[in-house]
């Protein structure tokens, strides 16, 4: 068994803010495979669902934690526990600062440089898990990240919010396959993004 974890904060007045964009991601995959409707556990919108592999079916479980973002870990560790699950079977999908408009790259542990969400789940179940991180840019200085992040995504932006969203989806039985840089690359190569300076990409595209 799978758990993908996406990131956000609930409610309609966060859901089109860059810091739910592992919400959508999630939202997207749920939805190209068909997943369960939504029903409420772990503290969480929950989903589940099967993706084929060259192995067989794998079987997983959509979370979309209830907490708010900064306090996800509660949730994420609740639903690891219960299912007996090693961290290395969690992929959690978030947005990062770090990375430019549309990129995408996928990691396994290290740490939480500065996101407070991927600190929090870090705290419950240690920092072995896999993380699928979705660039939007950065604002140019500490400061501004706050309200960079709790804004909303701009109408030019929802073309590549879309395409990658589908293309985590589209890609996902390479995920569920433990192939991680073949997802990346695939990710990439159904939703090319150029490679830019995150802090420039994001300062044009707030201008």
């Amino acid at each position: 068994m799978l758990i993908l974890a996406g990131l956000g904060n609930p409610g309609p007045k966060y859901e089109k803010n860059r810091h739910n964009l592992g919400f959508m991601a999630v939202d997207a995959c749920a939805e190209r495979w068909r997943f369960t409707t939504e029903r409420r556990k772990f503290s969480s919108l929950v989903r589940e669902g099967e993706i084929p592999t060259s192995e067989g079916a794998e079987r997983v479980l959509i979370l979309k934690p209830q907490t708010f973002y900064n306090e996800s870990g509660a949730a994420v560790g609740e639903a690891l526990r219960f299912h007996k699950l090693e961290p290395s079977r969690l992929v959690v999908f978030y947005d990062e600062i770090d990375l430019a408009p549309g990129r995408f790259r996928m990691k396994s542990g290290g740490g939480a440089a500065g996101n407070n969400g991927i600190r929090s789940i870090t705290a419950h179940v240690g920092p072995d898990f896999r993380r699928a991180r979705l660039g939007t840019g950065h604002p140019g200085h500490k400061d501004r990240v706050m309200g960079h992040v709790l804004s909303d995504f701009h109408k030019v932006d929802w073309p590549w919010v879309k395409t990658l969203t589908e293309a985590c989806a589209d890609a996902l039985p390479l995920l569920a396959a433990g192939e991680d840089e073949r997802y990346q690359a695939e990710v990439m190569r159904l939703a090319p993004a150029e490679k830019l300076d995150p802090r420039a990409a994001a300062r044009g595209m707030d201008s």
